[in-house]
C-alpha cells in the first residue's frame, strides 16, 4: 500500500463528528474576527451561519448577534435579538440586554419605554454602571422636560460672547471635559446673562457631572 492511500484511508475513518467540532470552531473564531475587526455585515453572517448551519441555541449568541446588527444600523432585528437574550438566567446578560434595548429605543426617541429597559436592567443587575448612568440622565431629562411643557419659558437671545462660550464649552464636551465646560459657562453667566439661553445645556452638563462623581 502506498503512502498517499495509507492517508486517505486514515482520514477517512475519522468520525464525521470529529469535522463538525472542526468546522464549528472555525465558524466561531470567524464570527469572534469579523466582530473584533467592526465587519458587521459580515458578522451577521458569521452569527447567523452559527444558528442556521450549525443550529446552535444561545441567548449569549443572540446577545452577540444583537450587537452587529445594533453596529449595522440595523436597529428592528437588532432590538429582536435583545429582547430575547433578556430572557436569559445569567442575569449580568440579562442586563446588558435590557441597557443595549434601552439605548436603541432612546435613538428611536422612544424615551419612555428606553427608561422602562434601563429599569429593567437595574433590576437584573444593580452594578450595572452603564444602565445606571443611562437610567438617571434620561430620567432627569424626562422630568425636566415635562417641567417645561407645564410652563412658559422667556428664554433671552444669547449675545455674541454668549455664542462664543457656547461653542467653548461644546469643544470641551467633545473631550469628554464636562466639569471644565459646566465651570466655563457658570462664569461666563455672571458677566453676561444672555448665556441663560443655553440654561438647558448647562443642567444637562451638571447632570453628567454629578453623575460621574456619583
Amino acid at each position: 500500500m502506498s503512502w498517499g492511500k495509507l492517508i486517505l484511508g486514515v482520514f477517512l475513518l475519522i468520525p464525521s463528528s470529529w469535522t463538525r467540532v472542526s468546522r464549528l470552531n472555525e465558524a466561531i473564531a470567524a464570527a469572534e474576527k469579523s466582530y473584533a475587526e467592526a465587519d458587521y455585515l459580515q458578522s451577521i453572517k458569521d452569527h447567523l451561519m452559527l444558528i442556521e448551519e450549525f443550529a446552535l441555541t444561545s441567548l449569549a449568541l443572540d446577545f452577540n448577534l444583537g450587537l452587529s446588527y445594533h453596529h449595522a444600523n440595523e436597529s428592528e432585528n437588532a432590538l429582536g435579538m435583545y429582547d430575547k437574550a433578556t430572557q436569559s438566567t445569567d442575569k449580568i446578560l440579562s442586563s446588558f440586554a435590557f441597557n443595549q434595548a434601552g439605548v436603541l429605543l432612546g435613538n428611536t426617541q422612544d424615551y419612555e419605554t428606553a427608561l422602562s429597559k434601563f429599569q429593567s436592567a437595574l433590576i437584573q443587575n444593580p452594578l450595572n454602571e452603564e444602565a445606571r448612568y443611562n437610567y438617571e440622565l434620561l430620567a432627569r431629562w424626562l422630568k425636566r422636560e415635562e417641567e417645561r411643557k407645564n410652563q412658559d419659558e422667556n428664554t433671552p437671545e444669547p449675545s455674541e460672547f454668549a455664542k462664543r462660550k457656547k461653542a467653548e464649552a461644546d469643544r470641551l464636551v467633545e473631550q469628554f471635559k464636562f466639569k471644565e465646560a459646566l465651570a466655563l459657562m457658570e462664569e461666563a453667566l455672571a458677566q453676561d446673562e444672555t448665556i441663560a439661553a443655553y440654561q438647558e445645556f448647562m443642567t444637562n452638563l451638571k447632570d453628567v457631572v454629578e453623575i460621574n462623581e456619583n
